[in-house]
């Protein structure tokens, strides 16, 4: 079981490999990128699914594609919470279990 301290950060990268992004090897956050898709990738810790904003302003330009990766228990409330402060980008929220299996959660409506 991984330690709900650390952002599941290898098993976001390997999530976006499963699903056919190349993945750039660098630092925590990344870029994926697929066909014409380049989503700015964040891994979360579980303690920090409800309280995303030190993540959603990196001061830089706003990306178009933004998802978000915690932990499955914590993937609703990060949702949940998103909704709620209703970034200006797309996003999404995967949740990723302790086993590798993952559940991808869209963001606002009409968000990839």
């Amino acid at each position: 079981m991984a330690p709900v301290s650390m952002p599941p950060t290898t098993e976001a990268r390997d999530v976006f490999r499963e699903l056919g992004y190349s993945v750039r090897e660098d630092g925590t956050e990344f870029v994926a990128e697929r066909k014409w898709r380049r989503v700015l990738v964040t891994p979360i810790r579980a303690e920090d699914a409800t309280d995303p904003e030190p993540y959603l302003a990196d001061g830089g330009e706003t990306p178009r594609l933004r998802c978000f990766v915690t932990w499955k228990r914590s993937a609703s409330d990060l949702r949940e919470h998103l909704l709620g402060l209703k970034p200006p980008f797309d996003w999404a929220v995967i949740g990723v279990g302790d086993d590798g299996d993952f559940d991808v959660m869209q963001g606002r409506p009409g968000s990839p």
